[in-house]
């Protein structure tokens, strides 16, 4: 029985199982000892305050300098009575399993499809994200309640330095290297053709998996579709005003929302340590994101549950991924956005999310694009926020590409 450990305690206990699909996937169960609850529970409650911030309190102002201080407080309070095990029995329900792949142990979720017509389907998840979101629609993709809408076999495998599987111990785990791991984990789990999905990281390990392995992905949906951005908006097509103001909301994004990006970019070790060692730092520096690339009038709480920023926020604490997320930055800085993307393709935007494209742009990369929706909710976060849109979008978008 394997037990992972970071310098202080031990953080969780995979317990092997014995009845693997095969030699090199090997299926296990988590559990999390209650020393590690312990030890987050006590660091809470040993919180260093910061004092309050100087912008107006109660409105969505106050979120200007940050997450304020009495909503953090709150959440603090909420997070000591929290139960962690409900995340850990619904993630040892969903087929949990490690294999390693070019030298990296990766974790992942294997949902099978009772339906002999079921298709594979590997979904990527992004940062501040984990195996979390796809885990919220995993069991409608795998198993719909309307025999005539499509079904997917479910694979969801955790980014490397995300979730349960070993942080990279070397530099080089680029998207296209991690493009390159998930289409060998396909193989290895019997998915010699699949489709593949997922937004910001998991959209550029998509559109990895469509350049590089584009004789086996049968069609790809994006719901954040990176593209080379020209420099005449206009240089592919004219632009609608919708889209127009698209662009405005991407600079932005761009001129006042991206410090995030340029800490993990180019110092992800740095943050590493003040994430690593303070629960509440932790929360912050994913809560400020959860806040700002969600759809919502000022109310977090009416796009994502208290319990959902708790779950999210609890996994990366306790696997203690922090400073190994954030270098996924480092390893993809500057990305790679010029490979041409020639399967079939599908494409959503959510109206709150960060990096809303026009669509003259997305067909220069995306040659193949056979669908191109907008909906009216949800942001960055869809598998959480709108889950019942996200699988809709999903069935509509792939179901209706070739196989």
């Amino acid at each position: 029985m394997p037990v992972l450990t970071n310098s202080r305690h031990r953080l969780y206990v995979v317990l092997v199982s014995s009845h693997a699909e095969n030699d090199l996937v090997r299926p296990f169960a988590l559990h999390v000892p209650e020393e590690a609850l312990d030890d987050l529970r006590e660091r809470l409650r040993r919180t260093r305050w910061p004092e309050r911030e100087t912008v107006s309190d109660g409105t969505s102002a106050s979120w200007q300098q940050g997450p304020p201080l009495a909503y953090v407080r709150e959440l603090v309070e909420a997070w000591l009575a929290y139960d962690w095990r409900p995340v850990e029995s619904a993630l040892n329900a969903h087929g949990q399993a490690l294999t390693e792949v070019d030298g990296q142990e990766v974790h992942l979720l294997h949902v099978r499809s009772p339906r002999p017509d079921a298709k594979p389907l590997v979904i990527t998840h992004g940062w501040p994200s984990a195996v979390l979101e796809p885990l919220a629609v995993a069991d409608a993709l795998a198993n719909p309640d309307d025999p005539d809408q499509p079904a997917f076999h479910v694979v969801a495998p955790s980014l490397p330095g995300y979730g349960f599987g070993t942080r990279p111990s070397s530099p080089g785990w680029s998207a296209e290297r991690t493009a390159d791991a998930w289409a060998e984990l396909m193989t290895r789990l019997g998915y010699d053709r699949f489709y593949a999905a997922g937004g910001d990281w998991g959209a550029r390990v998509t559109a990895g998996l469509a350049v590089r392995h584009a004789e086996r992905v049968a069609g790809v949906h994006s719901f954040t579709p990176y593209v080379e951005a020209p420099g005449d908006p206009e240089a592919y097509g004219p632009l609608s005003e919708q889209e127009r103001g698209w662009l405005r909301d991407r600079q932005d994004f761009m001129d006042h929302g991206r410090g995030y990006s340029m800490e993990q970019s180019t110092r992800p070790q740095t943050i590493g340590y003040a994430l690593t060692d303070s629960p509440v730092g932790q929360l912050t520096w994913v809560l400020d994101k959860l806040w700002a690339w969600t759809d919502h009038d000022g109310d977090l709480e009416t796009a994502v549950s208290r319990d959902q920023v708790l779950d999210l926020v609890t996994l990366y604490w306790l696997s203690a991924t922090a400073a190994s997320s954030a270098r996924f930055y480092w390893e993809n800085s500057p990305p790679d956005e010029s490979g041409e993307i020639t399967v079939p393709s599908a494409v959503t935007v959510f109206p709150a999310d960060i990096e809303k494209l026009p669509r003259p742009w997305v067909e220069r990369r995306y040659t193949d694009l056979r669908s191109f929706r907008v909906v009216e909710r949800g942001g960055h976060f869809p598998m959480l926020e709108v889950p019942e849109t996200y699988v809709a979008e999903l069935r509509a978008g792939l179901g209706a590409l070739p196989w």
